[in-house]
């Protein structure tokens, strides 16, 4: 699948966009810098900007590696993800923060008789062509159209009713939600719409242990785990939170 923008190609777009070209624009400044003035003189001062080369070098780094996660990453994470399920083809998915669709079309393509249900308030801060309609587009072309729902929604006031999904999964979603309080009503929301006997798988570079600790509270089981450095960038842990059955 190829995240770059063509007309009738699955597109997933690139996370965090700004901030991966702002790395790269800033590292840049600073190297050339480096190299045009490795000497600044202020008044009788003389100032050596020679160490600013390593702050340039990894600005660029981490803007690269970013983009490579966009670019390759992020399906391999993807894979993880699912791969943490028992899948039956029965199941009723939700995808916390779907963005383009990666991990609810992910999830549609495990299912027969089951639907994949994503939910978003589509920014393009946080992914590149962000829109309900490119999703649309993405599941159609995935050929998956029939088995997902897409609405928008927010993750702390969900419609749903209880107990409602046998899967959900976020990735990359949660730490949006900049104010405490309203990232423990996400965890309560997917705590509340998870059924019985049913698995949330949660990834996030940030605020992890803030979420494992939230849904232990509620009364669930959790298992963190480590991220894959070698296809993360920033390295991503996995939250994996059952619900007991009856």
């Amino acid at each position: 699948m190829n995240p770059t923008s063509s007309p009738g190609k699955v597109n997933y777009g690139i996370d965090a966009p700004g901030v991966v070209r702002n790395l790269v624009i800033l590292g840049t400044i600073l190297i050339i810098t480096v190299i045009i003035f490795p000497h600044v003189k202020v008044g009788s001062t003389d100032i050596d900007t020679r160490g600013f080369i390593w702050s340039g070098a990894s600005c660029v780094l981490a803007g690269l590696l970013m983009l490579l996660y966009s670019l390759n990453g992020k399906y391999h994470h993807r894979d993880r993800m699912l791969s943490l399920i028992s899948w039956k083809g029965n199941e009723q998915v939700l995808d916390v923060g779907t963005g383009l669709g990666l991990l609810m079309i992910g999830a549609a393509k495990q299912l027969n008789t089951g639907r994949s249900t994503g939910i978003d308030t589509w920014s393009n801060t946080d992914l590149s062509r962000n829109k309900r309609e490119n999703t649309i587009k993405n599941a159609v072309l995935e050929q998956v159209g029939n088995k997902c729902a897409i609405m928008s929604e927010d993750a702390t006031e969900m419609s749903f009713a209880d107990e409602t999904f046998d899967v959900i999964l976020s990735n990359l979603c949660i730490h949006n939600i900049y104010e405490k309080p309203r990232r423990l009503q996400a965890c309560q929301e997917i705590a509340r719409v998870l059924k019985k006997g049913g698995t949330a798988v949660i990834s996030d570079f940030r605020h992890m242990h803030e979420y494992r600790y939230n849904f232990k509270q509620l009364g669930l089981d959790t298992e963190m785990m480590g991220a894959n450095y070698l296809m993360t960038f920033p390295p991503l842990n996995i939250l994996v939170v059952k619900k007991q059955p009856l």
